[in-house]
């Protein structure tokens, strides 16, 4: 409920604190006393819309603070928490909005800075006011089909996940298609492509390898001339070999008679003269190792190749083996999906009879709900001098591209106020009297089902009195009873009698400057006297305080 509104420079408001009460509460006054001041200022603690005009002149800013105190599960909770705003455990949240004459404004929640946008959308969950030119709450249809929803307690999960899984399946499977039709598109370049690096056969670190390759291969003539020469060295006739064996020979002839004595001598030139074989071996496998291109032409054509390769891919030369295999993956791709294209197509099937099962039940159920609710709401209509009237909820098959997470259905609120007469929108339809009495005889059917803890009727009992307007004080009471905290502003005697809060709006003149200020009426002769105004006007007589007293004694 609202716990208090505190009110600051706002039109001719400079100063204004209220703490409210649940239940009805009725404010009254004459007219252009400033009732209408004072919805306009809690409009913008709610998100309406401001402009410079509300600021009080000679101020630089007006300011609206409006304090509610909600039950913990309340939906506006979920808001909060996913616009990271935080908030207590005890229920607790304020609004506030700055205006300034400039016509430029913030928006705080629990004192952290919010947008405007999200400062209304929290407010339609905690306030709902009614005047006979809104266009918002119940006469947008936009709310029409989650109204029907919650007075139907129906559980509209189901058919989220399932419109879900079906969006979900149906976009992987179109993704799947559209990647495999372009891939199909340029499927002959691709198979060019492949044919191309495959014929080359690029390996990886080929580029490094090359130049390695070419290097010793520039340097081969070089390199052969000093194995020649190291060659004769060795293995010539007087090479150092030959010469090695000689002494060895020489040296094995009169091992026997030397005894040991020479065996390590025989023994190292043995090793020298298989040291200098090894690098002979080295040397010459230098030249068997060479299993590349024979010529630096052969070298460079290979370069050249593998480098016009990887500037038509636009990659290095060492990525053209990973390119050819992303190629070949990409054609086995092109081959190989229709496998996969059959199992999302299955499951979409599947998933589309699992959305169309789930909305045909949630369906099922608006319609029921939609002839409960017109039934309720047509047995409101008789007292509120609408019994010629006619309230129908329209539950419409939407066509297929219309489909949503929300279901199959299209729904509206429409009237016909004369017999024989085509339903309309409410708005279209009935006067500003009639609309504001449709407004509560549904509001008094939805009180249960509704999560915005407030309701607010400015003028509902317009152009009506009597039977009529006791008749609408009894519902403002019933949905004030109902657990709903009910403001009503209104000229009708029947109906603030039926108020358990009664405020008293009057403008007055002080040192030039015209103040509206606010009165709360505590006992019940300050009570019955505005009644007896409401009744009589500006002279209060005797008839007029007796019937002001009957008012208030049957409703109590």
């Amino acid at each position: 409920m609202l716990q208090a509104l505190s009110i600051r420079d706002v039109v001719l408001i400079d100063a204004l604190d209220i703490e409210a009460d649940s239940g009805l509460s009725a404010l009254t006054g004459e007219t252009g006393a400033g009732k209408s001041i004072l919805l306009d200022a809690l409009g913008l603690a709610l998100g309406a819309r401001g402009d410079s005009t509300l600021v009080r002149k000679g101020a630089n800013q007006a300011s609206v603070t409006a304090a509610f105190t909600l039950k913990p599960k309340h939906p506006v909770f979920k808001i909060l928490d996913e616009q990271g705003i935080s908030h207590d455990n005890d229920g607790a949240i304020i609004l506030r909005r700055v205006l300034g004459v400039d016509g430029r404004s913030k928006a705080f929640i629990n004192d952290q800075m919010a947008g405007v946008n999200l400062l209304r959308q929290v407010g339609e969950l905690l306030v709902d006011i009614h005047g006979q030119f809104e266009t918002h709450g119940l006469m947008d249809p936009k709310t029409h089909r989650g109204t029907l929803d919650d007075y139907a307690g129906a559980d509209t999960n189901a058919v989220h996940s399932a419109w879900s899984e079906m969006q979900r399946v149906t976009s992987e499977r179109d993704d799947l298609l559209a990647r495999l039709a372009e891939a199909k598109r340029d499927q002959e370049y691709w198979q060019a492509a492949c044919d191309d690096l495959t014929a080359l056969d690029p390996k990886e670190g080929e580029e490094e390898s090359l130049h390695a390759h070419r290097t010793m291969l520039a340097a081969r003539e070089q390199v052969a001339s000093a194995f020649g020469e190291a060659n004769d060295i060795l293995e010539g006739e007087n090479g150092a070999i030959p010469q090695l064996n000689r002494a060895w020979k020489v040296l094995d002839r009169v091992a026997v008679k030397a005894g040991e004595n020479l065996t390590p001598a025989i023994e190292a030139l043995d090793r020298a003269a298989s040291d200098m074989r090894s690098a002979l071996d080295i040397l010459a496998g230098w030249f068997d190792k060479d299993s590349g291109p024979d010529t630096l032409e052969e070298v460079d054509d290979r370069l050249h190749a593998l480098r016009a390769a990887a500037r038509k891919h636009q990659c290095r030369v060492d990525d053209l083996p990973r390119m050819l295999a992303d190629i070949s993956e990409r054609l086995s791709a092109i081959r190989g999906n229709d496998g996969r294209i059959a199992e999302l197509d299955r499951a979409v099937k599947v998933a589309r009879a699992a959305y169309e099962s789930a909305a045909k039940k949630l369906s099922d159920t608006r319609h029921k709900a939609a002839s409960s609710l017109d039934k309720k709401v047509m047995a409101e209509l008789p007292p509120l001098k609408l019994d010629k009237a006619r309230f129908e909820t329209q539950v419409k098959d939407l066509p297929e591209e219309q489909w949503g997470p929300n279901g199959l259905d299209a729904v509206q609120f429409v009237v016909a106020t004369n017999p024989g007469a085509a339903p309309g929108p409410i708005d279209k339809i009935a006067s500003g009297g009639e609309l504001s009495r449709f407004m509560l005889a549904i509001k008094v059917v939805l009180a249960a089902t509704s999560p915005v803890p407030v309701l607010v009727f400015d003028e509902v009992d317009a152009g009506i009195g009597g039977a009529t307007a006791d008749a609408v004080g009894e519902r403002l009471a019933r949905l004030a009873d109902s657990g709903r905290q009910v403001l009503v502003v209104t000229h009708s005697p029947q109906v603030a009698a039926r108020a358990g809060n009664h405020w008293i709006v009057s403008k007055a003149a002080n040192d030039g400057t015209t103040r509206t200020t606010l009165l709360r009426l505590r006992d019940q002769k300050h009570r019955t006297e505005e009644i007896a105004r409401m009744i009589s006007g500006a002279k209060i007589t005797p008839e007029a305080l007796a019937a002001a007293g009957k008012l208030l004694q049957q409703a109590s």
